[in-house]
């Protein structure tokens, strides 16, 4: 890419009328990406059980690696010499990866946190590892993914007391240090994460730090561990709405069908999640209605594919009933219910930035909580929250 040019432009096509959802183009040195967008996760740069030609085909445009695992495995050195991950892998789209920050929270049991970083006892070999904001920015320079994420203070969104103000402030502290170690701002993005778990306060303190920052870009950190999901969207929106309108806004961790149509309402850019490619392990798929459990013996002589109208390759071919016979017995279970759970999640973000484009979001949204509640009500936390940016499912 050309020094030239900028590591990320951002420029916002169209803006619901009623919502804060909005549908952008975010150009990056490998891909511009159309907001909002979902991030498969691909742990140790791969999807399991699919192919990087399979996610091109079903038009993902950027995936997720993890900075922790592919600092331990490959390694850095691997990976510069690679010529970088994309490379490494084939992958000729955008790329963003984790700082490792999340393993604080995910691996606690093997963490030590310090000022001047994490020390993580390996649960490969038992050997230690120190990672700090150079660090990580390092191994992300060496991977070299569209956008990088700063290494912050992770605690359980479920931590009360002085511990989540001094993980904010730490974080704040970090992403200067994130700053002043990277050596390719001209080719990548890096990404403050806001920090502050469900204190509005340490929130909008948080927000009002990072964004006196150069950036291209922010996250909002620290949720879906766990907390109720009328503390989540409060969080959502009140971040959302306090962070810079003209940069991308990405929600980490977020990958239910329900909330992904929520969080685009309250003005949400970007998410990723495990959810789709883990389900699918288990046999389940990803329907209108939520999921379905291709295990469960009503599957056995159903002939039908996994969602009607669904044009992946999965549903084009095969029908429950083969898949509830394979399912977690064949690995090719894992690939084909994989494949469809990702084209779900890539069509429902094609189909909400389509009806951003034409202004007909909160229709959109209504027809999409009335299938997915078709035999229940729809929950409150998700009535209040579209409530509050003018939806009403009535």
């Amino acid at each position: 890419m050309s020094g030239s040019q900028p590591a990320l432009t951002f420029k916002i096509l169209a803006e619901c009328g009623v919502s804060k959802a909005r549908t952008s183009l975010m150009a990056l040195p490998h891909h511009v990406v159309e907001t909002p967008v979902f991030m498969p996760v691909g742990t140790k740069a791969t999807l399991k059980g699919l192919l990087p030609d399979q996610l091109e085909a079903m038009d993902c445009q950027i995936m997720l690696g993890n900075t922790y695992h592919l600092g331990t495995n490959p390694g850095p050195e691997l990976l510069t010499k690679a010529g970088g991950l994309h490379k490494f892998i084939g992958w000729n789209r955008a790329l963003l990866t984790d700082s490792g920050g999340f393993q604080m929270v995910s691996l606690l049991k093997f963490a030590e946190i310090l000022e001047e970083g994490v020390t993580f006892e390996s649960p490969y070999n038992g050997s230690k590892m120190l990672l700090t904001p150079e660090e990580s920015i390092k191994i992300q320079n060496a991977i070299g993914a569209d956008i990088i994420m700063q290494l912050d203070d992770v605690v359980s969104v479920l931590t009360t007391g002085p511990r989540v103000e001094e993980a904010m402030n730490r974080t704040v502290r970090w992403v200067d240090r994130c700053l002043e170690a990277h050596g390719r701002p001209e080719e990548q993005s890096i990404f403050p994460i806001v920090q502050g778990g469900l204190d509005e306060n340490l929130r909008r303190d948080c927000v009002k730090q990072l964004t006196q920052r150069k950036v291209n870009g922010f996250a909002v950190g620290g949720l879906s561990g766990g907390e109720a999901k009328d503390d989540f969207w409060r969080v959502v929106n009140l971040c959302s709405g306090l962070l810079p309108r003209d940069k991308p806004r990405y929600c980490m961790g977020v990958g239910f069908a329900a909330d992904l149509v929520v969080c685009v309402a309250l003005g949400i850019d970007m998410f990723d999640c495990v959810f789709p490619t883990r389900t699918a392990r288990f046999g389940c798929g990803l329907v209108e209605t939520g999921q379905i459990n291709l295990k469960q013996k009503k599957y056995a002589l159903d002939f039908r594919p996994i969602q009607e109208d669904c044009e992946c390759s999965t549903c084009k071919r095969y029908t429950r009933a083969y898949l509830h016979s394979i399912v977690t017995v064949e690995t090719v279970a894992c690939h084909l219910v994989s494949v469809h759970n990702v084209f779900y999640q890539l069509r429902l973000m094609r189909d909400m930035r389509e009806s951003i484009k034409i202004q007909q979001f909160p229709q959109f949204v209504r027809k999409f909580m009335k299938n997915m509640f078709v035999d229940s009500e729809v929950p409150k936390w998700i009535r209040e929250a579209l409530s509050a940016v003018n939806i009403s499912l009535t």
